[in-house]
């Protein structure tokens, strides 16, 4: 007797061919990398006190946006607001602590008289990093609860405002993971498996709403010159070439205007060790390994909240 157990480890393009299907509820056409209209977007962008959020709340504006900005600082959040509104563009301040109870549900409300909403970043982040032993609990969720359980919730709350300006020129839902979601280094596993986690959160959910308008898309940047990297002190020689955040913002806008959904903004010998890692992750151990030492003490006291 045959089996009648797929054999899943040989590749078929035919058992991915979908060009035969009727997809009369999801439209292929939301799979293509079609241009999005980046212009005069309604929506909510956290972490935005500083770095990459601040960065694009400011693209944003430029571009006419109203944004919700929501962080844990007063401060820094009205410093970012009034840049929207040198740029042209306008924002709210929302102070909020994404890893306390209730927090999506009190964003949700923020923006409830909003004609619509047809953006959300999920950009707030936390790393700490060194051995993993040497972690406290408290730490290690954390972590997991601002980097992973927070997008995911504030997705939740929002997916049905996305999905009703879908129907329009569309929405856009971008998630802000990491390089090291794409590679995992030592001292980061922790964030390694919060940004890898969020990573595939956004896969799964572009799969989910194909063909509902939903543009769905998820980037990777690698060591980027912010605030979050002022305690880290590993450099080029230890696998962590840094790039401006200007730069990484300006590729990250591109991919994103172009239709993108993986948007890799990485510096050139990450991207060289995220190939390998593919090809041979076991030749990418044996080039970190004489590094350890140094790169442990380069990265121990990685703290960004």
């Amino acid at each position: 007797m045959h089996s009648t157990t797929p054999d899943l480890t040989t590749p078929n393009p035919a058992a991915f061919d979908i060009t035969g299907h009727d997809l009369t509820a999801h439209d292929l056409s939301a799979l293509d990398l079609s241009a999005l209209d980046l212009t005069a977007r309604h929506g909510i962008i956290t972490g935005a006190g500083q770095g990459i959020g601040r960065a694009l709340a400011l693209e944003f504006g430029r571009r006419g946006g109203h944004l919700l900005l929501v962080g844990r600082q007063q401060n820094t959040l009205a410093e970012t607001a009034g840049l929207v509104t040198a740029a042209g563009g306008t924002s709210e301040i929302l102070v909020e602590d994404l890893t306390q109870p209730g927090a999506a549900e009190r964003i949700l409300q923020a923006v409830a008289s909003w004609d619509t909403v047809d953006l959300l970043v999920n950009n707030a982040g936390n790393v700490r990093a060194g051995r993993l032993e040497l972690a406290s609990d408290a730490d290690v969720h954390s972590m997991i609860t601002l980097n992973l359980t927070a997008p995911i919730l504030l997705t939740k709350a929002m997916l049905p405002a996305l999905r009703q300006s879908g129907t329009g020129r569309g929405s856009i839902l971008l998630n802000i993971a990491s390089g090291i979601a794409l590679v995992g280094m030592p001292f980061y596993s922790v964030y390694a498996a919060t940004k890898s986690g969020l990573a595939r959160f956004g896969e799964s959910l572009r799969r989910e709403l194909i063909g509902t308008g939903v543009h769905v898309a998820t980037v990777y940047p690698g060591a980027t010159e912010t605030a979050m990297m002022s305690s880290q002190n590993a450099g080029a020689d230890l696998g962590w070439e840094r790039r401006s955040l200007d730069d990484v913002i300006t590729d990250l806008m591109a991919a994103l205007h172009a239709g993108e959904h993986e948007i890799n903004t990485a510096p050139s010998d990450r991207r060289a060790m995220q190939q390998l890692n593919i090809t041979d992750p076991m030749e990418v151990d044996a080039a970190l390994a004489p590094g350890l030492v140094a790169l442990e003490l380069a990265v121990r006291d990685h703290r960004s909240i």
